[in-house]
């Protein structure tokens, strides 16, 4: 038996795929493995732990593996994708392919086929493929300077509408401010106690990211400042996809009338308001694009990738 192995490395969690050539045998999920955001230690343990988990689920020993797909963000760079490979060789003695994670999204949504996916997880991009295989992409250049519509960006976003709410006299007052919806769901993820604190940390480097949730509960709790940051990262999102589908299908080269887009992602499949604002943004500026309602799971592009290496390298030997 022939077993291949796919990983979707975030920067919020790991989530690795065994099969064989016909059937998804196990999945696993681990912590995140980004090696940019959390350093190589922490990605060594959530990709071992996530391999080894996966392989035990599917009753295989990591050894069995024939190929392996390992999608993160940043592989573009020779040293993400040498160390990542690394870390996973020891213990898969195997072909590993490392791939950007918007490659494999781009799998799991459309095979080989053309359109776009958007990505918001922690960070956040647009990748698109035209029917003559030319790619582009926008946003994902890092938290810092973009990642619009990402977790951290919707973090970081609910922070500074708090500390301009208080700026406008729209709550009067820190006092005030401890006491609001969006103040608590922030504090408790970040275990705080007062506004004070909050500027403090949110000025040390902080993991935006980890108050996604936290937003989330605050706008089920009807806090309109967190409905209205989730409103706007949906909106920030359909931008991204409009400047793929710009690039890609709206020059004389493009044959494509209905473009096909689909989503990925912990921040679509979590926030159904970020949905609803970017299929809105989405059809009333291309109305063109046909979105899939369905939230992708990019593991499936890294597993079925690794079963395309596996068979090609098969069909090479027999021609040898």
């Amino acid at each position: 038996m022939t077993y291949y192995l796919g990983i979707d490395g975030g920067g919020s969690k790991t989530t690795c795929a065994v099969g064989n050539e016909k059937s998804n045998l196990a999945t696993a999920s681990a912590g995140p493995s980004n090696i940019v955001r959390v350093g190589e230690s922490r990605a060594r343990k959530s990709l071992h732990d996530a391999i080894t988990q996966a392989c035990a689920a599917a009753n295989i020993d990591p050894r069995q593996i024939d190929h392996a797909c390992i999608g993160v963000a940043g592989a573009a760079r020779e040293e993400t994708a040498h160390a990542v490979r690394k870390i996973v060789a020891d213990l898969i003695p195997t072909k590993i392919e490392v791939v950007g994670d918007m490659e494999i999204a781009l799998e799991a949504a459309f095979g080989e086929g053309p359109g776009i996916i958007v990505i918001a997880g922690t960070g956040s991009i647009a990748y698109g493929r035209d029917a003559q295989g030319r790619t582009a992409r926008a946003g994902g250049w890092g938290f810092a300077v973009s990642d619009e519509g990402s977790g951290h960006w919707i973090g970081r976003a609910a922070a500074a509408n708090l500390f301009r709410a208080i700026d406008n006299g729209e709550i009067a007052g820190k006092a005030a401010a401890e006491g609001s919806p969006l103040f608590r769901a922030l504090s408790a993820a970040w275990n705080l106690h007062s506004i004070d604190e909050l500027v403090r940390s949110a000025n040390s480097d902080p993991d935006f990211a980890a108050l996604f949730p936290a937003v989330l509960a605050a706008a089920d709790a009807g806090d309109a400042r967190s409905r209205r940051v989730l409103a706007q990262a949906g909106e920030e999102l359909a931008q991204l996809a409009g400047v793929v589908l710009r690039r890609l299908f709206r020059d004389p080269h493009a044959t494509l009338l209905s473009i096909p887009l689909a989503m990925a992602g912990g921040v679509f499949r979590h926030a159904g308001t970020v949905r609803e604002a970017f299929q809105k943004a989405i059809c009333t500026a291309n109305p063109e694009a046909h979105l899939n309602p369905e939230v992708v799971e990019p593991v499936r592009g890294a597993l079925r990738r690794a079963r395309k290496a596996g068979r090609e390298h098969r069909e090479g030997n027999e021609f040898e």
